[in-house]
């Protein structure tokens, strides 16, 4: 199995980037033998929050996730998190908190990784 590890950056909103790379994100985990880890740093921690609600027709990064969650695995900086105010119960069901010592290991683990 490959394994693709996603890291996003950005807010959830505002620019495209988070948006973009659940949607690639997604694709993948929608193909045979392929996880995808999903790694949330600096303002993407909001990509996590649950409870988004977004005018009709406009895109939800947390329904998004959900998609990435189902087949893969997804966590946040603890410092960025604690840096915004956003706490673990918040946080979208099966999304975790983590450290950058998480992301060493996913990123020494995966076959790819994508920054976003």
């Amino acid at each position: 199995m490959k394994t693709s590890l996603f890291i996003l950056n950005d807010a959830p909103y505002g620019s495209e980037r988070s948006y973009n790379g659940l949607r690639l994100a997604g694709a993948l985990s929608a193909l045979p033998d392929q996880h995808v880890n999903v790694f949330l740093l600096a303002d993407a921690v909001g990509v996590a929050k649950a409870g988004q609600k977004v005018p009709e027709g406009y895109y939800n990064l947390q329904l998004m996730l959900g998609k990435v969650l189902r087949k893969g695995a997804v966590r946040l900086c603890g410092t960025c998190m604690d840096a915004r105010g956003l706490k673990d119960s918040e946080l979208v069901e099966g999304a975790q908190r983590a450290t950058l010592a998480q992301l060493a290991e996913w990123t020494a683990e995966a076959n790819q990784v994508l920054v976003f």
